[in-house]
């Protein structure tokens, strides 16, 4: 039997190795990161249990002027709507005063939800292998190791289907204008392409947060969708407002993507509101 290649992102032991660290985070971005840092603890104060990076900037691969700050907060009870306003507000007033990112996405969560068992695959692996913790008690210390393996990728992706009929609504609601559509074709493309990775991540037997690369390697296994994933890479950095490409996502990429996770990993179990 020929010998399984091991891909880069792995540890010794065959592991996805937490990516990003705040010693990556380019100077022009610490005083962002400064400003939200406190900004959370300001807001939330004993009910923080911990806050995360992720995203380009602890990797260290951020754009001036074009990445923006991605955030995970848990608190240490469930956040209500008040709270979710609370964290937006703050989002806006940091993007405002530092032109340096292009917005601020913040994910809310309980301790308790991001530790449960239904999470312990979804959430639970995006904090202890994709955030970098920034405040508070560290929650990879209380979660499993894991590998990329086929219950990652159900249990990551496996939901595909569920969000065509959101995405295609959220296309009919859209202005008919360039700036409106850009948005949405900058989220689908990344969700694809990062569907497509896990996809095929076990058979490739690595890690790897570049959308480019992820687009390669899922290309690699199907060639016949290797052009539009290629695509889809370039338009999750420089979206078009094109609405040929919107229908192109929810019409054939996604379907058929959809279908062939369900064939090769099953389905994502469902969460409550769901």
């Amino acid at each position: 039997m020929a010998e399984t290649i091991r891909r880069p992102g792995l540890d010794d032991q065959g592991c996805i190795a937490r990516e990003g660290s705040l010693a990556r985070v380019p100077g022009v971005f610490r005083p962002v990161v400064a400003v939200a840092r406190d900004g959370l603890l300001e807001l939330f104060g004993t009910r923080l249990h911990s806050a995360y990076l992720y995203g380009s900037i602890p990797r260290g691969t951020a754009r001036e002027g074009l990445s923006d700050l991605d955030l995970l907060v848990a608190l240490r009870d469930e956040p209500a709507d008040a709270d979710r306003d609370a964290v937006r507000a703050l989002g806006e007033a940091v993007d405002k005063e530092f032109p340096q990112i292009d917005g601020v996405g913040t994910l809310l969560y309980g301790r308790d939800r991001l530790l449960s068992d239904l999470e312990r695959y979804d959430l639970g692996w995006f904090v202890a292998c994709l955030c970098t913790p920034l405040l508070g008690e560290d929650l990879a210390e209380y979660l499993p190791r894991y590998r990329p393996d086929s219950l990652l990728a159900r249990e990551t992706n496996g939901d595909l289907a569920l969000w065509l009929p959101r995405w295609r609504k959220r296309i009919a609601d859209a202005e008919d204008t360039e700036e409106a559509r850009s948005p949405l074709v900058r989220f689908m493309s990344r969700h694809l392409v990062r569907t497509g990775f896990t996809l095929v991540m076990p058979r490739w037997n690595g890690w790897t947060s570049d959308l480019h690369e992820m687009a390669e390697v899922c290309g690699t296994y199907y060639p016949e969708r290797a052009a539009q994933l290629r695509a889809a890479a370039r338009h999750g950095q420089e979206p078009v407002g094109d609405p040929e490409l919107l229908r192109s996502y929810v019409d054939d990429l996604g379907p058929w993507l959809a279908d062939e996770y369900a064939r090769v990993h099953g389905v994502k179990a469902p969460r409550p509101e769901e």
